[in-house]
């Protein structure tokens, strides 16, 4: 039994009204609680939410809570990420720090080779709070790739790439498409086939798995044209092409986008009534401008996104989430006619990506997802540092729901796990207004 005394909760720290709130019954407050390892910011529990104040008839699923943040709902407390897609999650040097910092959690395996992105242990998604759970495709039965020697392979598409000494990631070191070409050349290549039954097999039985879980389920797709493009092609053939040849550009991403469109149709037709949310990206953004006009995005980079979407949702009534990096202001009014429904990363770093102004321009329309800057704030500031950031994106872009916490892009080598474990004990103590309210008179 717990003793008869006031329990101050650090909303002050969190929340939109500055003040410590008391806990009158804390008996009551506590009796759905489980409680984890304090942070060593004298934080809360990071699963401290499991608390229920009495604002719903029943306490909040992680997917409620998801799903309430996407629909421009304030649920309970803020919806934390990491892990669930190919940008929020992990290096595999990053996550081993983690895990050998908490003395806990198993290796995972590497689910995405070039960027050395590894599937993270369940123990740890649960201590960190994260509300979402990843699902991806299977590896095709045949043409996945080529080993070339040692840190040396081809992937699917015939691109080489190779990791360099010292390296945390494989570079671009082959672009088969690349120099002269014509569309011809582009209707001989051997494209991957979609049809490949590994892709889907198994897909549906881990999809309902994780849809008997109270977490969000993220369908990791595949649409990522315009990267393969830049892959095929090399990046400097790629601008070219985009600057003086649409004609070989066209070609060239429609033959693409065929192969990717029947491979999501075929993946979404198994697991299109399971998931929460389908998340894809393709970067269009660069630090300081975008990759083009707003022109020549609508003509040549557009179309991409309209039919990614098209065919997801003739599949899935689920939310979609697109991922671009840099500075993409420009085109967030494109994203939200095409029906995007959520963007990723927030690169805050960027020109003209400053969250109060996403916010109070497109806040209304577009969710966001991300926003905690790797650039500077989680490999170089302190934990204290990193809890503030979040409690100030919170009272930024936490108003009216509308945004789920996860790092820009996936977490680096450089960021100490302490700023890791930092960033989600603050995430966590985020809760909204009427859960304050509920919490103040307990």
């Amino acid at each position: 039994m717990l003793p008869h005394r006031n329990f101050g909760l650090r909303i002050s720290d969190c929340g939109f009204q500055p003040r410590l709130l008391e806990i009158r019954n804390p008996q009551s407050a506590i009796r759905n609680a489980t409680f984890g390892p304090l942070d060593p910011l004298n934080l809360w529990p990071l699963n401290l939410w499991t608390l229920d104040f009495g604002v719903h008839s029943h306490p909040m699923t992680a997917r409620e809570r998801v799903l309430d943040a996407l629909s421009h709902r304030e649920p309970d407390r803020l919806p934390l990420d990491i892990g669930s897609a190919r940008f929020t999650g992990m290096v595999k040097e990053a996550y081993e720090k983690l895990r050998a910092h908490l003395g806990f959690g198993e290796p995972g395996p590497i689910v995405d080779r070039m960027q050395q992105l590894v599937e993270m242990d369940e123990a740890v998604l649960q201590y960190l709070g994260a509300d979402v759970r990843s699902l991806g495709q299977g590896a095709p039965d045949r043409g996945g790739g080529e080993e070339l020697g040692e840190d040396r392979y081809r992937d699917e598409w015939g691109v080489v790439r190779v990791k360099p000494p010292g390296s945390h990631y494989y570079d671009l070191a082959g672009c088969p498409l690349a120099g002269e070409i014509t569309p011809a050349a582009i209707a001989r290549y051997r494209w991957p086939d979609p049809t490949d039954p590994g892709i889907c097999r198994g897909l549906r039985a881990r999809a309902e798995a994780l849809r008997k879980t109270d977490y969000a389920v993220m369908y990791n797709a595949r649409f990522n044209v315009v990267h393969t493009m830049q892959y095929l092609r090399g990046f400097e053939d790629w601008f070219l092409d985009l600057g003086a040849d649409h004609r070989l550009f066209e070609c060239l991403r429609d033959a693409i986008l065929d192969v990717l469109v029947e491979l999501n149709r075929r993946t979404l037709q198994q697991v299109g009534d399971l998931i929460d949310i389908v998340a894809f990206g393709d970067d269009v953004g660069q630090q300081d401008r975008p990759v083009c006009s707003l022109a020549n995005y609508r003509k040549l980079i557009r179309p991409v996104l309209e039919r990614s979407v098209e065919t997801i949702r003739a599949h899935t009534s689920a939310k979609i989430l697109y991922h671009t990096c840099g500075s993409v202001y420009r085109y967030m009014d494109d994203f939200i006619a095409i029906g995007i429904d959520a963007v990723n990363p927030v690169q805050v770093t960027a020109r003209d990506m400053e969250p109060a102004r996403l916010k109070r321009e497109f806040g209304d329309r577009i969710c966001f997802w991300g926003a905690v800057d790797s650039h500077r704030i989680l490999p170089h500031g302190s934990p204290a540092e990193v809890a503030a950031e979040v409690r100030r994106l919170f009272e930024v872009m936490g108003q009216g729901g509308g945004w789920v916490l996860a790092a820009v892009h996936n977490v680096q080598p450089d960021v100490p796990p302490e700023n890791v474990r930092a960033m989600f004990a603050a995430g966590g103590q985020c809760l909204y207004l009427r859960q304050q309210r509920a919490a103040a008179n307990l």
